[in-house]
């Protein structure tokens, strides 16, 4: 308790705490929120980290902190704390530099979409275990209903998922990548789907109007991934499956450059917690394994509440 406190004793260190309250994020990216020098920031998370407050999330050369889970002082104190946050004389500055941020990274993922729709589904052929997770993922959608797929893509699934469910919709952000699926759903003539343009933090759906959500291979590309999970259970009915494909935790660094990944993959308890914290019970996981050169894909299944 007395090396929270101290740990906690200092402007600076505060403003991190509450910028951390919002997401993860890495050393040069409080270095641009806070506008501090870099060997300032580092000396306040050095501290805060040792004291438990925060914990660092490695991925490949690149590390985000984030709030810990560990330091159970600060769990039992953080509601009141995250109130009294607000009122920092620098909040609002801190939010805006935040939103700039999540911004950048969500443009930056769009705008490598729009570059390589074309070449996409050979991309994925290579690096994925195509036939062998999206039978897995499909077997799993429950028959009838309204299906959404989050991040549809060039609308490989869509076809699938339309002979299981009444209706599909598939929401993408980047106009070129729908563009692909138009025509792909228009070589098949495949019927009762509805593509729509959008972004996974703000889905083109009411509350409570799909039966199960699917989200393919999308949430490593995510600014903020627990805030799509949060807008996924938004638009769920109650009693509603969320079918998660995502990419198992790995160092290949190079995809942050080559594929515009913002994470390298997820390990299966952080998605589970992840899933837990935003209302989701029965939740399972599989791991599927690639070939060679391939990546490992975790399947997870969740039911909203």
């Amino acid at each position: 308790m007395l090396e929270t406190f101290k740990s906690l004793a200092d402007p600076s260190r505060l403003r991190l705490i509450a910028i951390l309250l919002r997401g993860e994020f890495t050393v040069q990216e409080l270095t641009r929120i806070m506008g501090m020098g870099q060997s300032r920031v580092s000396r306040h998370l050095k501290i805060l980290t040792e004291a438990g407050v925060l914990d660092v999330k490695r991925q490949g050369t690149w590390g985000y902190y984030r709030i810990s889970e560990s330091n159970r002082f600060f769990c039992a104190i953080r509601p009141v704390f995250e109130r009294e946050m607000e009122s920092l004389p620098e909040r609002l500055q801190d939010l805006a530099a935040v939103a700039a941020i999540l911004e950048e990274r969500r443009r930056r993922s769009q705008e490598f979409f729009d570059r390589h729709a074309r070449q996409w589904d050979d991309l994925a052929r290579t690096l994925l275990p195509l036939p062998e997770y999206h039978s897995r993922l499909l077997e799993q959608v429950p028959e009838g209903g309204v299906v959404l797929e989050v991040g549809s893509g060039t609308g490989g699934l869509l076809a699938g998922l339309a002979a299981r469910a009444s209706k599909v919709i598939g929401v993408d952000h980047s106009p070129a990548m729908l563009a692909e699926a138009r025509q792909r759903l228009a070589n098949c003539q495949a019927g009762g789907i509805e593509l729509r343009l959008g972004e996974m933090t703000h889905l083109p759906l009411p509350d409570a109007a799909a039966d199960c959500v699917v989200a393919n291979m999308v949430l490593h590309h995510a600014a903020d991934p627990q805030a799509v999970l949060a807008e996924i259970s938004r638009v769920l009915a109650p009693g509603g499956s969320l079918l998660l494909a995502d990419l198992a935790r790995h160092e290949r660094e190079a995809a942050r450059e080559q594929l515009a990944d913002q994470w390298l993959g997820f390990d299966e308890a952080e998605l589970t917690e992840w899933l837990k914290a935003t209302g989701f019970g029965e939740i399972v996981c599989e791991r599927i394994e690639g070939a060679s050169g391939q990546e490992a894909v975790l399947v997870v299944r969740g039911r909203w509440a």
